[in-house]
């Protein structure tokens, strides 16, 4: 399949995740197998506004393209004028945020409160479109509620607009996170559009990611919260698609790579910040993990890099883990 010029095998691609999905993390998943990452969304407004913060969540690294700047908003001028300027940037695609369920962008009439808006959506759409020289796509809901859902009318209606693929989150806007994705919605929206779908919701295995292909029939997975503290997850859907064993990630590895994203973040964003953000990926790496609720705790309190790997170290002893990092990895 094709996304623009680009080719992909059953592409698997990080989705977009305010306070996730950011230039280190994206690096770190790019490294496991994902074949392109999409950036935390970015606001329209905030670029036009040359706001330092939101010019910032521009920046790229050459390892880890191809890589697609998600942009939200509900103007479609300023929409155009950002896709400018994040292809300027660097951006490899411009993906278009119709799917945020929170009540701040939506009460803008942005992210999933567009479902509602299928005509301002498609003059977006058009308009990011003929601004840009690269693919548009778009990220989106199965609609607003169970009394609304029309995912597959709002595809048509991208598909038109010229966007080169799609990606559906089988959930409602109401929905948020709970209930079950529908994957059923996925399938229907591949048998009504001719652009690539990728399918996005509940994939948290290597498993999960198969089932769906074989369910929905869909081009590729999207995966986010499968992949939050989870990067191994594209290495081991790699290894599923080339009906491979699919490889455990050993309590090691899990901390090395901690202790890495870490660093990254600090390198990236300085220690004080770094480090604070860090203390929230810290608890989805270790879910699982025995006695994990009692370090959760003790990672809510760091305030350095040495202070991460000094409760690493202890954790790794209690578990009877071995544990070396590597001395290039400081702030």
């Amino acid at each position: 399949m094709f996304i623009g010029k680009r080719e992909f095998n059953t592409p698997l691609i990080l989705a977009p995740m305010a306070g996730v999905t950011d230039l280190p993390f994206r690096v770190l998943c790019r490294e496991q197998g994902c074949d392109y990452t999409v950036s935390e969304m970015v606001s329209a407004k905030g670029i036009l506004y040359h706001n330092n913060k939101t010019l910032q969540m521009l920046a790229i690294a050459p390892e880890e393209r191809p890589t697609a700047l998600q942009l939200f908003g509900s103007v479609p001028a300023e929409l155009a004028t950002a896709a400018k300027v994040a292809m300027a940037a660097g951006a490899d695609f411009i993906d278009f945020n119709m799917g945020c369920p929170v009540a701040k962008v939506v009460g803008n009439g942005e992210g999933s409160a567009l479902m509602l808006k299928p005509n301002l959506a498609y003059d977006i759409l058009a308009r990011m479109v003929e601004a840009v020289s690269i693919p548009v796509t778009v990220k989106m809901r199965a609609g607003w509620d169970e009394d609304h859902i029309n995912v597959v009318q709002m595809a048509q209606l991208a598909e038109k607009a010229g966007v080169a693929a799609g990606a559906g989150h089988a959930r409602t806007r109401m929905q948020f996170y709970g209930g079950k994705a529908d994957w059923s919605l996925i399938k229907a929206v591949k048998q009504a559009v001719h652009i690539p779908v990728l399918g996005n919701g509940d994939i948290f295995t290597a498993r999960d990611g198969l089932r769906m292909l074989k369910e929905t029939g869909c081009d590729g997975l999207m995966i986010g919260r499968g992949a939050d503290g989870n990067p191994w997850i594209f290495t081991q859907l790699q290894a599923a698609l080339a009906g491979q064993v699919v490889p455990e990630v050993t309590v090691t590895e899990r901390f090395l790579m901690m202790h890495r994203h870490a660093a990254m973040l600090c390198r990236f964003k300085g220690e004080n910040i770094g480090i604070k953000e860090m203390r929230t990926h810290a608890a989805a790496y270790i879910k699982g993990l025995p006695r994990a609720a009692a370090y959760r705790s003790r990672f809510f309190f760091i305030n350095s890099l040495q202070d991460l790997d000094q409760a690493l170290r202890e954790y790794a002893i209690f578990l009877g883990a071995s544990l070396q990092f590597a001395d290039e990895d400081v702030c």
